[in-house]
């Protein structure tokens, strides 16, 4: 099999640490220019690319070739998370591509724990972020009553010197009033995915 090209390897690694990527995030986020042509650079690595249709994208991820390559043990698979991943790569997009990003962070003190969708550094700050595709209000409700906990006992302030704001990531209006509710008195920021489109 020939060798791939440095922008190849790229996109493959985006897809280690991103998980799933729908083809205009994969063109935002390696600059692959027109929709053509990056059809045409995602179809030269199909023998490391699984995809699917999903509404009117495509969404890719490594396959067992593409693992192999760059040294994945993590075997994805088309599930009803997949949407959830991609939203949360959309943010990852929107704060311009953090280096520290990291999903699915276990946060906790002595008395709290929870997992956090992704925590990164942006501006010089860490954020959380939570993902909200089709979660419960009460399950909602309930993670951020944990984070209310955490925000409380300041385990996380005197840890990092300043307090990390909680973002949320909705899919609609009512769901972002709502969740902005809910957070009142907590350091935070909703947005819905249109917001950062």
């Amino acid at each position: 099999m020939k060798p791939l090209n440095k922008r190849q390897e790229q996109i493959l690694l985006s897809l280690k640490k991103l998980d799933y990527l729908d083809r205009d995030q994969l063109n935002r986020i390696h600059r692959l220019g027109t929709i053509r042509n990056t059809n045409r650079i995602l179809k030269q690595l199909s023998n490391y690319l699984s995809s699917y249709r999903e509404d009117y994208s495509t969404i890719y991820y490594l396959n067992k070739e593409g693992r192999e390559y760059v040294t994945s043990e993590k075997i994805r698979k088309k599930t009803n998370f997949v949407n959830h991943v991609i939203m949360r790569n959309q943010f990852y997009i929107y704060a311009g591509f953090p280096s520290k990003w990291k999903n699915e962070m276990k946060l906790s003190d002595r008395e709290i724990s929870i997992v956090c969708d992704a925590w990164f550094k942006a501006n010089g700050k860490y954020h959380i972020l939570e993902v909200d595709y089709q979660q419960t209000m009460k399950e909602n409700r309930n993670k951020i009553e944990k984070y209310r906990g955490l925000y409380t006992n300041k385990s996380m302030e005197s840890k990092l010197g300043h307090v990390p704001p909680l973002l949320w990531l909705t899919t609609t209006e009512l769901r972002k009033k709502k969740l902005v509710e809910l957070l009142k008195g907590l350091p935070y920021g909703v947005y819905t995915i249109n917001d950062i489109k």
